[in-house]
């Protein structure tokens, strides 16, 4: 069982951490023009800059959740999507991303340190692997977006 708690936790930071079948979040931000971050071509709704801003937001907040009976969620929807369509600055723009790199790596360190099957004390039901593969699957799902939005503006690889 040792063994599969194992394979489990190493197969959880690979997905958690971009997956193997797939572009993660590096990929989709890489060599991304700073003009291109506040876009929004044929009338989207959100920009690449909502769309991490709002992983950054989503992870920290499921991160917190795990951690922290007394946190507070935010609002939802919208305290969870910024209303500017680009980052004030550079500096925010890597503060953002910088936030998510932390976050991702502090959740999977409770993933590889903590009992993934234990519910959450202050939650109803939520486990860390519930969480942890919600993270997951969030920030794969947006990502997929950056990237749709990134070849609607000319600028992803082929």
């Amino acid at each position: 069982m040792a063994d599969n708690n194992s394979n489990l936790i190493t197969e959880l930071h690979k997905l958690m951490d971009g997956g193997t079948a797939h572009a993660g979040l590096d990929d989709a931000l890489k060599d991304l023009p700073a003009s291109q971050r506040g876009e929004r071509p044929y009338g989207l709704p959100y920009s690449i800059w909502q769309l991490v801003e709002h992983i950054r937001i989503a992870q920290w907040d499921m991160l917190e959740f795990c951690k922290d009976g007394n946190h507070q969620s935010p609002k939802w929807p919208d305290e969870y999507w910024p209303k500017e369509a680009a980052p004030a600055s550079e500096d925010d723009w890597d503060r953002s991303v910088t936030q998510i790199k932390t976050d991702l790596h502090e959740l999977m360190e409770l993933v590889g340190t903590e009992d993934l099957y234990k519910p959450i004390p202050h939650g109803s039901g939520q486990t860390l692997l519930r969480e942890a593969l919600q993270a997951a699957d969030h920030t794969a799902y947006h990502t997929a977006e950056i990237i749709v939005l990134r070849r609607l503006l000319g600028s992803w690889k082929s």
